[in-house]
């Protein structure tokens, strides 16, 4: 059966727009008809079947899908959703980090149960930072380049049909 599903994602620099990106193909590739959207350009959900959600995370917090929450919470409580997000933690060796990040998906839309969750490493390039950022990851010795990790993406995109009931 072929699902209408929409990929909506939020993103500062690119990268989680990215992953929408492959996620959506993927999708495709299953036979799906698929919209990926900014969340900010999303106006309706009517039409669509399913709704995949992703955002990146800065500072602890998912950015930009909580105004998209709020807005759509009584249309998205009666569809199969599932939510993403974009970190570093899965590079990182704390522990803490990992766990919080971990959350974080299911938290974004709260009170209602995500069909499936994922975390996925982003990328970190102090190049696309403002003054502050580049001096925070400098001070931090942070781990730059790009950590995104295709296949494993890929896997759970194929997956999501399946555990959203389309």
């Amino acid at each position: 059966m072929t699902a209408r599903i929409l990929v909506a994602y939020a993103t500062k620099k690119g990268s989680t727009a990215e992953i929408a990106g492959a996620i959506g193909k993927e999708l495709q590739s299953l036979g799906h008809e698929v919209t990926v959207k900014e969340m900010k350009e999303v106006m309706a959900l009517e039409k669509y079947d399913g709704i995949v959600l992703g955002a990146p995370v800065y500072m602890g917090k998912m950015i930009g899908i909580g105004k998209f929450v709020k807005r759509f919470r009584e249309r998205l409580a009666a569809k199969p959703v599932a939510v993403f997000a974009v970190g570093t933690a899965p590079v990182s060796h704390d522990q803490k980090q990992i766990d919080d990040e971990t959350r974080l998906p299911s938290a974004s839309v709260a009170p209602q149960q995500p069909a499936s969750t994922a975390l996925f490493a982003g990328v970190v390039d102090p190049e696309k930072f403002g003054f502050f950022m580049r001096k925070m990851v400098g001070a931090e010795k942070s781990m730059v380049g790009d950590f995104r990790d295709w296949e494993a993406i890929a896997a759970w995109a194929r997956d999501l049909p399946g555990k959203m009931g389309l």
